[in-house]
């Protein structure tokens, strides 16, 4: 990549490190001192090495720089840290209903930032939906619908590499099976990403998580013995914070036991595509947008307008009783003089 070879010759060391924190271990592999002056760049650095070293070494330094770069392109590559994973827009194209009835639009184009409620009854087909953008369709799944992201057809890699998803996609069950704590999961993740600043980010998504949860837990909390909620809410912390991946796709979040409004705004302030297929007159209202299912097939898109958004307030109100009740019967107090 010729970005990477301009940054070898521009960052500094130290600036260097940082955008690719897994760079040190490579170079000290190689045999290279790093201690000194953290501004130099790299080819700098190769040209100042003494003579004897670099023929006791066998250093090549064009070998070295060429490998050097290589080395970063397969690393993004590993970790779907890649420029070419920047998406602006998805746009999906019709496909048909369970009936084979073609879907009545010509195209729906979601841009970054955005949040899009996906609606309709249980089984309309909202779940087949977010299940087609998840997979990147290319008419080959049962609504013959198409993705594109960035007005183009999606790299091959983005669908079928487990490592170079476009989609996270937060389900209704989050169950987990690893006997971790909370803490030494998330850092997992963080190590498997090779940030920088690993005990940062830790801290932060486990903030962020009790910020939506409703019950508090610690970092020493096993993930085995999270509620759903709970799950839930450091599931959705984490992909905000800490995953690479810009598009979010949400089923019933309104389920979750978990701050609601919180947990969106976290999500947009990443500067991500989120999809929600909700059931919640409050979250559908929340959305840019909101997309009509019925009998599998989109049947209409709906914008918020200024209208709806003078509703939503009312209900925002309604919600936070609903929640205050919620909190009460979860202290064991009485409801018999809640004031509405």
């Amino acid at each position: 990549m010729d970005h990477i070879q301009q940054e070898l010759e521009t960052l500094g060391i130290k600036d260097l490190f940082g955008r690719y924190p897994f760079l040190n271990g490579y170079l000290a592999g190689q045999g290279l001192n790093l201690t000194g002056d953290e501004t130099v760049t790299i080819p700098t650095l190769l040209a100042g090495l003494d003579p004897d070293e670099v023929e006791d070494k066998a250093i090549d330094t064009e070998t070295l720089t060429a490998g050097i770069v290589a080395y970063i392109e397969q690393m993004l590559q590993f970790i779907g840290g890649g420029e070419d994973r920047s998406v602006s827009e998805v746009t999906l194209y019709p496909g048909t209903d369970k009936s084979g009835t073609p879907e009545q639009f010509e195209q729906l184009t979601i841009r970054r930032g955005e949040i899009v409620c996906i609606v309709g009854p249980t089984g309309s087909g909202k779940s087949r939906l977010l299940a087609d953008i998840e997979w990147m369709a290319q008419k080959d799944t049962p609504t013959s619908r198409q993705v594109l992201v960035n007005g183009k057809e999606p790299d091959p890699k983005w669908r079928f590499s487990s490592s170079d998803k476009l989609v996270a996609q937060l389900s209704q069950n989050m169950n987990f099976v690893m006997d971790l704590t909370v803490e030494e999961f998330v850092r997992l993740h963080a190590d498997s990403r090779m940030v920088n600043n690993a005990d940062e980010v830790v801290k932060n998504i486990i903030h962020e998580a009790n910020e939506l949860a409703g019950e508090q837990f610690t970092p020493d909390t096993a993930i085995t013995s999270l509620s759903g909620g709970q799950s839930r809410a450091l599931m959705i912390a984490d992909t905000a914070i800490l995953s690479r991946s810009p598009i979010v796709l949400i089923d019933e979040i309104e389920n979750a036991g978990i701050d609601r409004k919180k947990a969106l705004r976290l999500l947009l302030n990443e500067d991500k595509i989120v999809l929600m297929a909700t059931h919640d007159p409050m979250l559908a209202l929340m959305g840019d947008r909101r997309i009509v299912i019925k009998n599998g097939g989109i049947h209409k898109v709906i914008d918020t307008d200024n209208r709806e958004r003078a509703i939503l307030s009312n209900i925002e109100a309604l919600d936070r009783k609903v929640q205050s009740m919620r909190q009460m019967l979860r202290q064991g107090e009485s409801l018999e003089y809640f004031s509405f």
